[in-house]
């Protein structure tokens, strides 16, 4: 029982990296119909932005308590990301939208190898050692184990998810994206700036990617310029098994993907010895994105499809 219980506890903290990351990608797909495979490489970003900026205060501010560093880590790298991704739209999306969808799913590809390439110039190609800020004490929950950085990261992603839904469905600027997902010439006539709320959509991903990121390095204590491809990868996985386009599935995608591959991996690793655990849990998000595409190509929440006029 005690394994089961660690193993969702691990399950919830991965999830919930996954969901923040899988929001960006089903957000974009629904305003623009486009998948953004450079998403996962923002939060790369966002962990190295993080990164530079704790190094700066453990240099001018060590005083400092690590719950300030942390907080200001991610508060400077949300605009790092924003950035990024404004820029991202502007100049490799942009054009691109009314191409077949062949074009910007190469240029998305395109965009993640050269953000790759830029971290590696910048940040070098070896991993970075994340300081760890928080106690590590460990917190007992019916013999499982957390820690106080895990704690923060579960806070963190359910209330930017509890924000993110607040935003869509109680604002102006939720409302004009709602109205630009169901029909943009329609939306357009009524007034609505499609490119604003793009570019705004584009912002907001790359803001919970950012936190994210900074999250992914506190709880691994190591990053590395291409540390955003394989969560990419599986965000996307698990928008598409929340139902891509909606919300809610992210959410729920990104969670129930972090407990299969901690529930997999953690009794695999049981049954073995603990030598197959680590090994076989990179397979689990892929299995289930293959079996989801070919049982209900829907996801869980189904997939919110507009009519075009």
């Amino acid at each position: 029982m005690e394994t089961f219980i660690q193993q969702i506890i691990n399950g919830l903290v991965l999830g919930s990296m996954y969901a923040l990351v899988a929001l960006g990608y089903t957000m974009v797909y629904g305003v623009l119909n486009l998948i953004n495979f450079a998403h996962g490489d923002v939060l790369m970003v966002g962990a190295m932005a993080g990164l530079t900026i704790l190094n700066l205060l453990n240099v001018y501010a060590p005083e400092l308590p690590g719950y300030a560093k942390l907080a200001i880590a991610i508060l400077g790298a949300i605009p790092v990301c924003m950035l990024v991704n404004v820029v991202i739209e502007r100049v490799a999306y942009r054009r691109l939208r009314n191409a077949p969808r062949l074009a910007p799913l190469i240029t998305a590809i395109g965009v993640s190898i050269l953000l790759q390439t830029f971290a590696m110039m910048i940040w070098g190609r070896n991993p970075l050692p994340f300081p760890q800020l928080l106690s590590s004490d460990p917190i007992l929950i019916s013999g499982a184990v957390i820690t106080q950085t895990q704690v923060l990261l579960l806070v963190l992603a359910a209330a930017s998810m509890f924000g993110l839904v607040m935003l869509v469905e109680k604002t102006k600027m939720g409302r004009a994206m709602r109205a630009v997902a169901e029909n943009p010439r329609v939306a357009g006539l009524m007034g609505v700036d499609s490119n604003r709320v793009i570019v705004a959509t584009f912002a907001i991903g790359a803001a919970l990617a950012a936190v994210a990121g900074v999250m992914w390095g506190a709880n691994y204590a190591s990053i590395q310029f291409a540390m955003g491809f394989v969560p990419g990868l599986k965000a996307f996985s698990a928008a598409v098994l929340g139902g891509i386009g909606n919300i809610y599935g992210a959410m729920i995608g990104g969670i129930v993907l972090g407990i299969i591959e901690s529930l997999g991996a953690g009794y695999i690793g049981d049954l073995t010895g603990g030598f197959l655990g680590s090994n076989y849990q990179d397979i689990f998000a892929f299995v289930v994105l293959i079996l989801v595409l070919t049982v209900r190509p829907s996801g869980i929440m189904g997939e919110r499809v507009a009519d075009r006029a």
